[in-house]
């Protein structure tokens, strides 16, 4: 099985548009850059990812581009842009002529922005119209209290492929847990709407057994089957939690336990799908022992 992982990050602090680590744990406050994570990826024999923006500035989706061209394990770039602004749709543009092919979707950090209705928000229509008509996918990075505001998103861009990153961020320590399970039933039923297996170890307190997030990936696996749920590290910001090869293979067994003979297409097949991934040039460049 040639694995793709779906979500990891790069950055470089001092470029400057990376504010939010200013509030994040002080072992994220450093480069993670791809010769950080080479050897972790390749020894859990993960070949492939989609590197995914973690600044909201469209300098940082072409920095990522930068990047993606000297690591030929990044197939793709998740990247943002102003979805408010006048000229969304040019924007959008001009970076699918910066990416030269490396664009596969945006994602706008909403999970950041204060009204939990902004996805629903007119004001965004001329974006997700773009995003739609050349066939970019929209990274939703949300929680709970947004689901109803994607709803009704998606509800009006029937078309538009979809991924709920880190499953919505469930409240699993404490929170409405009915709540995210009704909107995740609810969610499920758009065909479009896909889910990223990621990020779940981070929401977990110190202490707290890994075991507690077995039945949120449960209800994951039973409401979009495992034909639209897509693996991802979200490295670095694992590594506050765990290395890169105990959630993969936490992920594996949680797959195997709900979904068995299904792993290679939430570990690959799904991602490549969802995302248009051209895996046939960057698997002539693979090792030759691929698990």
């Amino acid at each position: 099985m040639t694995m793709v992982d779906a979500h990891q990050h790069y950055w470089r602090p001092d470029r400057g548009d990376y504010g939010w680590l200013a509030q994040a744990p002080a072992s994220l406050r450093r480069n993670f850059l791809p010769d950080d994570l080479r050897a972790q990826r390749l020894a859990a024999g993960v070949y492939y990812s989609v590197l995914v923006q973690a600044a909201p500035s469209e300098h940082e989706t072409r920095y990522l581009f930068e990047l993606a061209r000297t690591d030929p394990s990044v197939l793709g770039v998740v990247g943002w842009v102003d979805m408010a602004a006048d000229d969304a749709c040019s924007r959008i543009e001009n970076l699918m002529r910066d990416g030269a092919g490396l664009l596969r979707g945006i994602r706008p950090m909403a999970q950041d922005i204060a009204d939990p209705q902004w996805l629903a928000r007119p004001v965004l229509d001329r974006a997700f119209d773009c995003l739609q008509a050349h066939c970019l996918t929209f990274d939703a990075l949300v929680t709970t209290t947004q689901l109803p505001a994607l709803h009704q998103r998606l509800r009006r861009q029937r078309s538009l492929r979809a991924v709920l990153d880190h499953a919505a961020k469930p409240p699993i320590v404490d929170g409405d847990h009915a709540q995210w399970f009704s909107w995740i039933d609810e969610l499920a039923q758009l065909p479009e709407l896909h889910c990223k297996l990621s990020g779940l170890l981070t929401l977990l307190d110190a202490g707290t057994s890994e075991t507690v997030i077995e039945p949120y990936v449960e209800r994951l696996f039973e409401s979009f089957g495992a034909g639209r749920l897509l693996w991802g590290s979200d490295w670095p910001v694992l590594t506050t939690h765990a290395d890169y090869d105990h959630w993969l293979r936490l992920a594996l067994s949680l797959t195997t336990q709900f979904a068995p003979g299904r792993q290679a297409e939430v570990f690959s097949a799904n991602a490549i799908r969802f995302y248009g991934l051209d895996v046939a040039p960057a698997l002539s460049c693979a090792p030759e022992t691929q698990p």
